[in-house]
């Protein structure tokens, strides 16, 4: 399974994992691949020095990345104030009658209703760039295509290289112009922000339409799927829903044993491709919320971040009430495949030997 991606980052299974939690990133990263955490779930640049100390602790000494969300165009975002005059009434009223008709409880009157919902504003990116950087990361992603080329700089200065998500060969050509070292082609089945490609047409594309390294991402959770990411060409496999149905996903995320048996239960029929999410086309778990907002009575998505705004105190509510029906949570369509919560090394040997076994197959039919 070697490539030259692994020489590149220095893992042993050419696996690249985004997940928010530090636990299975940590796990991934113990068991050869590239533990990649999410960093837009903290709102302060402490919090996450501290998560990343815990990082370089955990990981027996094996090279993990992060993730970050930031736009190319540094938007005008105002005050935090600013941004919140910029929500209509009618989402807010909209919003908080569908939390009343699902059931939803507000959160008990201790907790911080508007939880990781800075880390989606540029400024805050920003701070988690300079953070990360004073740790010994070996990638730094960004989840919203190129960042700024001033950040990029400020990578490769320190001797970081950058990764970039890509729905197009156009945008993946547009990225390697900008200096991105390696680049994301992911397809429509994927999770969270997706174009609309599919894998299977998009990763030759991409790989035909740039000199960099290739990530295949999007409906990949078998070791057959990463052998068809490499024989269409990529270098290796970067993987997000799986690892939420993971032991260690429950360590980082205590009260999301709601949201696992929600994905243990759903069928790859089970997803929706909405704007509610973060105001950018994403897919999401199909639940009672996700069909709220495709009522009739349903304004339309304000563009980020002003979505992201709106909805996340929403989200923590969500989280917090425990009820599968309800979930809030981006998926891609691979969640079929996943049946059960398991450890995430026992994710990682299951896709090194079904690997392995599609590999023996072919050569038996040559």
């Amino acid at each position: 399974m070697r490539t030259a991606l692994c020489d590149r980052l220095g893992i042993d299974l050419p696996i690249v994992g985004f997940t928010p939690s530090e636990h299975v990133a940590a796990a991934l990263s113990r068991a050869g691949g590239l533990g990649v955490l999410g960093c837009v779930r903290f709102n302060d640049a402490a919090e996450l020095d501290r998560v990343l100390t815990w990082m370089d602790e955990n990981t027996g000494g094996k090279p993990y990345g992060v993730d970050i969300v930031m736009p190319a165009k540094v938007p005008a975002e105002g005050t935090q104030v600013d941004l919140a005059k910029l929500i209509p009434d009618g989402h807010r009223a909209f919003v908080d009658r569908v939390l009343k008709e699902l059931s939803v409880p507000p959160l008990p009157d201790d907790t911080d209703e508007r939880a990781g919902v800075l880390g989606w504003l540029h400024s805050v990116a920003r701070s988690h760039v300079e953070v990360a950087l004073n740790h010994p990361i070996k990638l730094i992603a960004n989840a919203l295509g190129s960042p700024p080329v001033d950040v990029i700089g400020q990578c490769h200065d320190r001797g970081v290289p950058v990764a970039a998500l890509a729905g197009k060969a156009e945008h993946a050509v547009r990225h390697v112009e900008n200096g991105v070292d390696f680049v994301v082609a992911q397809g429509y089945e994927a999770g969270g922000h997706t174009g609309e490609i599919a894998s299977m047409v998009l990763v030759p594309e991409i790989v035909d339409a740039v000199d960099v390294p290739v990530l295949a991402a999007g409906g990949i959770g078998s070791g057959r799927q990463m052998a068809a990411a490499l024989a269409l060409g990529a270098s290796g496999v970067w993987m997000g829903s799986m690892w939420l149905a993971t032991e260690e996903y429950l360590q980082t995320m205590g009260e999301s044993v709601a949201m696992q048996q929600a994905l243990v239960a759903a069928s790859s029929s089970d997803t929706v491709r909405t704007r509610i999410y973060t105001g950018k086309p994403a897919r999401l778990l199909k639940t009672r919320w996700t069909e709220a907002w495709a009522a009739p009575d349903a304004p339309e998505p304000l563009p980020m971040p002003l979505q992201n705004l709106l909805v996340s105190p929403a989200h923590n509510r969500i989280h917090a009430a425990n009820d599968p029906s309800v979930v809030s949570m981006p998926v891609g369509q691979i969640v079929g495949r996943m049946n059960r919560v398991r450890p995430v090394a026992d994710v990682v040997a299951e896709l090194v030997s079904g690997y392995e076994e599609a590999l023996s197959r072919l050569d038996k039919t040559r």
